[in-house]
């Protein structure tokens, strides 16, 4: 089912994720986020907690923003006592989802309250990361990449910045998109031997025995494909293309009103008085072509 909580996603994922009500129209998007300040000030902060920002390079020159979080007791990073504990989102998301839950509820806080070190990943494209060193978000380099740029690329090196800021192994926690990126990783015999231990979230790796109506209909029309022909190299579902292209997914096909139900069945435990704050943080952008490469890994039937 992984691989349906990324790829659902494509219709407003964070309520497809969160509370099974779907709501596309751009208007509805109260935006919270803003350029001018990071996750920890815009989220974690406000709720109590200390948090720095950090920033790596990777080796194909993209700026990446890493989240470090603290308990609210005590209150110095730097002397937090517990393991480093590194939290990867999935596609369409950032590292505010591990936040924008309760105190109580957010996997983000309660390993701070916990006593881990909580390092918080951003991949390339999202909101949270700094962009490129030569490209800007308009040009069609700044999209050419696919899970595997960010399993080469953006997982290893923050791994490795973490792992060299704490001197210490890294207990990983990864979700969809954020799993398929570890195991690939994980075939460096450099990244596992900074690995404590690794928990996958809706883990996705061989996808052909996908079922979901949704999916198997954004695949049978070749979205990903035509995306790519018509030069959208980046995928935002908060401007209009992106909410047209949702609407000729579903087209009177397809009951596009309560995905996640008709996909899950009944879901029991989610709290949709949260979905106006979650659109506030969600969905972030990714690139088409990693929409392509993980449709790739549906046709075949192998991890590729």
């Amino acid at each position: 089912m992984g691989i349906v909580v990324a790829l659902a996603a494509s219709l407003c994922l964070v309520l497809v994720v969160f509370t099974g009500v779907v709501t596309c129209s751009p208007g509805h998007w109260n935006l919270r986020r803003s350029r001018s300040e990071g996750l920890c000030a815009q989220l974690i902060q406000p709720s109590g907690y200390p948090c720095s920002e950090h920033t790596v390079q990777t080796k194909d020159d993209y700026i990446l923003a890493l989240q470090r979080v603290s308990a609210q007791a005590g209150g110095d990073i730097k002397v937090n006592p517990g393991p480093p504990i590194f939290l990867q989102h999935g596609l369409f998301l950032g590292g505010d989802v591990w936040f924008v839950n309760s105190l109580e509820q957010s996997l983000g806080f309660i390993l701070a309250d916990q006593g881990f070190d909580v390092w918080v990943g951003n991949v390339r494209g999202t909101h949270w990361s700094h962009g490129h060193v030569s490209f800007s978000e308009k040009d069609k380099e700044f999209w050419d990449w696919s899970w595997q740029e960010l399993a080469q690329y953006d997982l290893a090196e923050m791994i490795t910045y973490v792992y060299s800021i704490t001197n210490s192994k890294i207990f990983f926690v990864g979700h969809s998109q954020g799993t398929i990126m570890a195991l690939a990783a994980f075939t460096r015999p450099d990244i596992v031997e900074m690995v404590e231990a690794a928990a996958l979230l809706c883990p996705i790796s061989y996808l052909g025995h996908i079922s979901a109506p949704f999916v198997l209909r954004m695949v049978s029309m070749h979205l990903d494909q035509m995306l790519l022909a018509i030069g959208v190299h980046q995928l935002n579902f908060r401007s209009d293309m992106g909410v047209q292209l949702m609407d000729s997914v579903c087209d009177g096909r397809i009951d596009c009103s309560n995905l996640l139900s008709s996909i899950t069945g009944k879901n029991c435990c989610f709290n949709e008085s949260r979905v106006d704050f979650y659109l506030q943080y969600e969905p972030h952008p990714s690139s088409s072509k990693n929409l392509n490469h993980l449709f790739q890994s549906m046709n075949f039937a192998v991890f590729v």
